[in-house]
């Protein structure tokens, strides 16, 4: 059974885990400036621990269709207050930072966050994949074809679940050789897809788990569901519950969430549905 080994402590796998999303950010495709100040970070944070998130995902940058690169002192200066803020106020739960700098993930671990979330799988900084080596944290390796501003002009591919398996099969090796185990993948939903592709991924969920590793998905609020349904971000809530019970079902360890308090209640209907099963 998986697990993750957080700072010393063992975060099991056996039941799927909730990662709470936390964007310290004022342009975020969803949720931007909710949480843009300390202050407003925190409340978000204490309120997503309270709902049952079990880890707590902080981001200084959009990564949205389109959004523009933000320097990394800007990203720091967004996040390291909040991070300070939320670490001393719950000393407990697991944080991951969401970036792809190594920069910044150093001085974030060197703060208290427990894991990395790389959208790039390194491929924005090489050195990044030097940092989380050195602290031997969990590491998010998620799948994108382009970059956040390219990502969504005509992605194409032959046959998008047998390129996203190579990829993946790649860059596990590549990780175990620079000395990184504690590897979580990520099909990245979203990065780099049109709605079709974003399905065909779904649908292929459970090749995925052959991995070996686990298996983290985010489509929370996502366009593959507010597209087709012709409507918003902030208005897909069930479409959005619906398929992470599907994702559920096929098996995966952890859902990044905006609404932890339905995820929840996903995660434990899951745990009756199979003590009858």
């Amino acid at each position: 059974m998986y697990g993750l080994r957080l700072r010393g402590r063992l975060c099991s796998l056996a039941v799927p885990r909730l990662m709470g999303i936390v964007n310290v950010t004022p342009d975020s495709f969803s949720d931007g400036g909710e949480a843009y100040t300390p202050e407003a970070a925190l409340q978000k944070a204490l309120s997503l621990a309270e709902a049952g998130a079990d880890i707590l995902d902080i981001g200084a940058v959009s990564t949205r269709p389109g959004a523009p690169e933000v320097p990394e002192t800007e990203e720091l200066r967004r996040l390291l207050p909040a991070l300070q803020k939320i670490r001393a106020a719950l000393p407990d739960i697991p944080i991951s930072i969401d970036t792809y700098r190594s920069a910044v993930a150093r001085i974030a671990l060197e703060e208290g966050a427990d894991m990395i979330n790389d959208i790039s799988g390194g491929a924005f900084d090489p050195k990044l994949w030097e940092v989380v080596a050195k602290y031997q944290v969990p590491y998010v390796l998620t799948h994108i074809q382009g970059t956040p501003q390219t990502m969504q002009i005509n992605p194409t591919y032959t046959n998008i679940v047998e390129e996203v398996w190579q990829y993946f099969v790649q860059k596990l090796q590549e990780l175990r050789s620079a000395g990184i185990e504690e590897i979580i993948v990520d099909p990245g939903f979203g990065f780099g897809k049109t709605v079709q592709h974003n399905y065909e991924l779904f649908r292929a969920l459970p090749k995925f788990r052959r991995l070996g590793r686990p298996l983290l998905i985010g489509i929370s609020r996502k366009s593959m569901l507010w597209r087709p349904l012709q409507a918003s971000p902030q208005t897909v809530p069930w479409a959005t519950a619906a398929l992470q019970w599907e994702a559920l079902r096929k098996g995966v360890h952890l859902l990044r969430v905006h609404d932890v308090a339905a995820a929840r209640q996903l995660v434990d209907l899951l745990a009756v549905w199979n003590s009858f099963a």
